[in-house]
């Protein structure tokens, strides 16, 4: 029971507070006839069926490696199973965007949250209209000391998630609950010929209106997603919990929608007539919930940048660790900031919770799309044909909301795009660079290096105690390490050359000295998951490991192309990846090596 509200806290804040905004935007595009309520009803509850419970639960979490889900996991499962490189390199294309995608999608969950949940501020009897510019400088004053917040860590107020979570789902559910008393009528839309008659008679606009009609669904790969933090089960039985709260509250709003046609923001209005003096509270849990809804995009948004830096698809960044007990809890103050700009600036730009609706959807069903391409080609090379059918038929209700949000491109939907073609780009750029760089760079075998070492260490002076060298393979040297022990005759008593392996599994660790290179000189691998919070320090001191000195190779790009120019800046601004891994600063010597680019 802890760990299914812990999932309540964690896993569904982004979908558990769409029922804010997803009615009233919906009919913002329709008029709220008995017909189109019915009708919108039936197509939110099958999509609510189809998408989170059957794409998500049933399918994408039969699928893990160690218990872990999410998109990298199905990339990295795809690629254990395809051997052709053509559609080997469409997989890692396609992975690249949606992690692009869940990024740039990121920046709309909270400003769309927490901009919803202001508007209800102005029905508070007694209080005068909330002009859009107030709601914006409110809305940021929430989100300045939510982002403020992150640097201290999460831990000593995560406890508290689940439960306000619960009083959340069971606010929506006891308030649909009395106006399906009221109409119950509105039950009959949980027959789809409702949805397919709604579609037949609205044609066009009743296509469009999909496009708004997917915000009831967003927040869904978050269940995949957060699969290894808190296990498969949990968050199956969650849902199966949120599922009722949402679909009662969804019910309830549109007989709210049958008895006030005229109603323009459903929840509030609905608690507001229902039971007035409770309203203000209700307000605040709104607040709260959208605040954790935000706050579970931010943490993902830290966690996602963290695991693309372990997979070298990102420069490095500095992380701050901000638990003691908890790895996956952690700071990236580059990536809170930036953030935290692009929030408030999408707040600004659009200043409503509807206008933002008219863009957001974009770039989630995009992603969705994605997962279903991914879940249908495992299927079909497993020779599962009961899921891959089943993921062919969610795959297409994907596409299709995806087809339905591209009108949103010009409203304003072009902003998800851009800004998820910032890390895109980062990525490509960063990925191929890495690539030429290393063909650029001249290595010594390791037969080379011991022979070379052994006469070397035999008749130089030493300096006392013991110094590591950074490097990525044990059978191969880097220049750094050839220039810093042979040319600088830079030598200690003992040397270990700590080698850095990023595993193609999401998590554990292997760590072990090698076989002795020869006397003088060690290896020592560090074998790790691509989603690992590598504390190596602590690892060192376990293995009896006490260094004087760490030394890593730092590289001065020169080149004339202008794609590697863009490379080469981004590898001068961001630290290099020892820094990463929180090591000692007084022990740390950067050994700078001119590579030239062509």
């Amino acid at each position: 029971m802890q760990k299914i509200i812990k999932a309540l806290g964690l896993v569904f804040g982004d979908i558990g507070t769409s029922p804010i905004y997803t009615l009233s935007v919906v009919f913002l595009l329709l008029p709220a006839t008995h017909e189109n309520i019915l009708g919108v009803l039936s197509i939110i509850f099958w999509t609510l069926i189809i998408l989170p419970t059957l794409q998500y639960t049933v399918l994408a979490m039969s699928l893990s490696l160690r218990g872990e889900g999410g998109t990298l996991i199905l990339s990295e499962i795809l690629r254990s199973l395809i051997k052709s490189k053509r559609a080997l390199g469409m997989i890692i294309f396609l992975n690249f965007l949606g992690i692009a995608l869940l990024m740039g999608d990121g920046v709309i969950t909270p400003a769309i949250s927490i901009l919803s949940a202001v508007e209800g501020i102005s029905l508070i009897p007694g209080v005068p209209h909330l002009t859009e510019l107030h709601i914006v400088i409110i809305s940021i004053f929430i989100a300045t000391l939510l982002f403020s917040f992150q640097a201290k860590g999460t831990e000593k107020v995560s406890g508290a998630f689940g439960p306000v979570m619960c009083l959340w789902f069971l606010s929506l559910f006891l308030l649909g609950f009395f106006y399906i008393l009221k109409v119950p009528e509105v039950l009959k839309a949980i027959n789809p010929l409702y949805g397919i008659k709604f579609l037949q008679e609205n044609g066009w606009k009743g296509y469009l209106a999909l496009g708004e009609i997917i915000l009831c669904a967003t927040g869904s790969e978050a269940m995949y997603a957060d699969m290894g933090h808190l296990g498969a089960r949990p968050i199956k039985q969650a849902w199966k919990l949120v599922f009722i709260a949402l679909i009662i509250n969804y019910f309830g709003q549109g007989a709210f929608l049958i008895l006030n046609p005229q109603a323009k923001f459903v929840l509030f209005e609905m608690c507001l007539k229902l039971v007035s003096y409770l309203y203000v509270p209700f307000l605040i849990l709104t607040l709260f919930a959208t605040i954790i809804a935000s706050q579970a995009m931010i943490s993902a948004m830290f966690s996602i940048v963290y695991q693309a830096i372990s997979a070298r698809l990102l420069p490095i960044l500095k992380v701050k660790y901000t638990s003691r007990e908890l790895a996956s809890q952690i700071y990236i103050g580059t990536v809170n900031w930036l953030f935290y700009a692009a929030v408030c600036y999408i707040m600004y730009f659009f200043g409503s919770s509807a206008k933002l609706a008219s863009a957001y959807g974009l770039a989630v069903t995009a992603d969705m799309c994605i997962t279903g391409i991914f879940l249908i080609t495992v299927f079909f090379i497993k020779k599962n044909y009961k899921y891959f059918l089943l993921a062919i038929f969610t795959a297409l209700t994907s596409f299709l909301y995806f087809t339905s949000t591209l009108h949103k491109f010009s409203e304003g939907g072009y902003w998800s795009l851009l800004l998820a073609s910032v890390p895109f780009i980062v990525i490509l750029l960063y990925t191929q660079g890495q690539k030429k760089l290393y063909q650029s760079m001249k290595f010594l075998s390791r037969e080379e290096f011991i022979h070379k070492f052994r006469r070397f260490y035999a008749h130089n002076p030493k300096i006392q105690g013991t110094a590591l060298f950074f490097i990525r393979d044990p059978y191969t040297f880097p220049p750094y390490v050839i220039e810093t022990i042979f040319f600088h005759g830079i030598i200690y008593e003992e040397n270990i050359f700590v080698s850095l392996i990023r595993k193609n599994e999401p998590y554990g660790i292997t760590t072990g000295f090698l076989e002795e290179l020869c006397p003088g000189a060690k290896v020592f691998e560090i074998a790790y998951g691509y989603m690992e919070y590598l504390r190596v320090e602590d690892i060192l001191r376990e293995h009896g490991i006490d260094e004087r000195a760490i030394f890593y190779g730092l590289e001065d790009i020169e080149t004339r192309h202008p794609i590697w120019k863009l490379y080469a800046l981004i590898k001068q601004l961001s630290p290099h990846f020892v820094k990463f891994l929180d090591l000692p600063a007084t022990k740390l010597h950067g050994v700078l090596t001119r590579i030239e680019i062509i």
